[in-house]
Order: C-alpha cells, then sequence, then structure tokens
C-alpha cells in the first residue's frame, strides 16, 4: 500500500476516535430501576474501577481501521497522561511514523508526517463536534474505561444521582445517562454487576436534520496496570446515515512511564490545513 494510503486511514481512525468521544448505538432499554441502595452500591463498584493513583499510560499498540469496506493495519504507540493528553502515533510499515494524532483539553492536533501537513482547532471549530457536545474528559473515559458524564472532568455524589441503573440478567447490569427528556444524545454503559468493570458503551446521536449517528464502543479484554485492570482490547464501530466505521486497538507492553514529552511542537517545515476540508474529505471515501 502506498505512504498516502496509510495516512489516509490514519485520518480517517482520529475522525472515527473523535466522534466516538460522543456517540454509540444500540442503547439498551431500561429495565425495571434497582433499589436506590443497589443503585448507590453499583455506581460506586463502576467508579472503583477507575485507576486513580495512575497518571500516565504507556504502551504499544496494534491499530486497524475499517472504512467503506476499505482497511489497513498498522503499528504504533499510544500515550497518554490523565486529565492532559492522549497521542496516537501510527508507523507506516513499523518503519516510519505516518502520522500523529494528539488529543487535549483545548485542542485537537492530526499531523501527515509523510507530507508534512497537519491540523490543529479546538473542538467548537469542528462543527459535528461542537454540536455533538465532545469534549476531551468523555475520549478519555473511553480510552481507560470509566464512567463519565459529559462536561464535567470528573464524577462527584451529586453528579452520580443522575444516572440510573437497570438489572440485565445473567451477572449484567446497565447504566444509564440522558440530559433531560428531549436531549439528542444518550448515554449507556453494560457493567458487570459483580466488579463493575465496564463490557460496552453505547451512545445515540439524534439530528433530524443530518440524520442519527451512533457508536458502539467495547472492550474485550483488560490487562494488568498498576493494583487495577486496564483496557487492552477495544473495538470502536460508528454507524452514519451513509456509511459506517470501524477501529480496533491492541494494547501490549502496559506501563506507567512517564519519560515523555506531552506535548508535541509543530515543526515550521510543516503546513497547516483545513479541518472542514479534511474531515469532508474523510467521510466521502
Amino acid at each position: 500500500m502506498k505512504r498516502y494510503s496509510y495516512l489516509k486511514f490514519a485520518l480517517v481512525a482520529a475522525l472515527v476516535l473523535l466522534m466516538a468521544a460522543c456517540r454509540s448505538s444500540k442503547v439498551v432499554e431500561n429495565g425495571p430501576s434497582t433499589a436506590a441502595s443497589n443503585s448507590v452500591e453499583l455506581l460506586k463498584r463502576v467508579c472503583d474501577q477507575a485507576l486513580d493513583n495512575v497518571n500516565y499510560v504507556s504502551s504499544k499498540m496494534k491499530f486497524s481501521a475499517t472504512v467503506g469496506g476499505k482497511d489497513v493495519s498498522l503499528s504504533g504507540t499510544l500515550r497518554m497522561k490523565r486529565n492532559d493528553v492522549i497521542r496516537l502515533q501510527l508507523m507506516a510499515l513499523g518503519l516510519v511514523e505516518a502520522a500523529r494524532m494528539e488529543f487535549t483539553q483545548d485542542y485537537v492536533l492530526i499531523m501527515d508526517r509523510i507530507n508534512k501537513q497537519y491540523i490543529k482547532a479546538a473542538y467548537a471549530d469542528v462543527d459535528f463536534l461542537r454540536d455533538s457536545g465532545l469534549n476531551f474528559n468523555s475520549l478519555q473515559a473511553l480510552f481507560w474505561g470509566e464512567l463519565f458524564q459529559p462536561g464535567k472532568q470528573s464524577l462527584d455524589a451529586e453528579a452520580l444521582q443522575r444516572f440510573a441503573t437497570a438489572q440485565q440478567g445473567e451477572g449484567e447490569s446497565v447504566v444509564s445517562f440522558q440530559d433531560g427528556e428531549k436531549a439528542r444524545m444518550r448515554y449507556s454503559w453494560l457493567v458487570n454487576s459483580l466488579t463493575g468493570r465496564i463490557k460496552t458503551v453505547n451512545v445515540t446521536h439524534n439530528d433530524a436534520k443530518h440524520g442519527n449517528t451512533s457508536l458502539d464502543w467495547s472492550y474485550r479484554e483488560y490487562k494488568a496496570l498498576a493494583s487495577k485492570q486496564f483496557p487492552s482490547d477495544v473495538q470502536a464501530i460508528i454507524t452514519m446515515p451513509t456509511k459506517d466505521m470501524k477501529l480496533d486497538i491492541k494494547l501490549s507492553s502496559l506501563s506507567t512511564d512517564s519519560d515523555w514529552e506531552t506535548r508535541t511542537n509543530v515543526s515550521s517545515k510543516y503546513s497547516k490545513v483545513d479541518v472542514d476540508d479534511i474531515l469532508k474529505r474523510l467521510t466521502s471515501l
């Protein structure tokens, strides 16, 4: 595959990640509400799974994306600092860094290492991100396998009161959140009732003008990190009115290494390109 093809799919993957942070599918209908005490206990078990004592995560990565019947597989690395940055570096043929995606609280940076181009923009500067309320915190929660409420960096007792729970049988429960009866966004987490570990995250975005968009974010495996378990095999499937996208990330050699720079400085040799033009080009593939 040509170098351009590798980068094109890397950028598509970035789009998948951006959309994943606030969209998902197959929201499970709530059954009868559990007793208040059981609901509180379940939410506590889910929150207790968070790696609150870990600030850095580094890992080797196998990365694959499928868009419109086309697919590509790349190796790379994933580095994250809690509440600060998520960075994916993708390698072409395992030798050359083809693309870099960096998500911070304030901006999204996507670099084309091959053609020396980049985009850097605030979340609010990209229409579909702004309209769907995407922020860094929800994307971070997906990568770290944690419960989240849109617009909040962390969950407190007051925030947890806005979540509903329902037993699903066979040791599973659903945790759900909807911001108002007429909200366009609906969030749902399928969890292990005993351990509180999240199995899937499902969110739908209803848009009368552009059509409904949905995503399924699944945790297929966890591995030990520090004193708890961290998602090591995840799959994201985005369903849009015109096409589907699928992204797989498998992590290995997980560590809490902090010996790396948390910000990428873009060389003056790189040229900045327009965000919307790139996104339109990617979604037309």
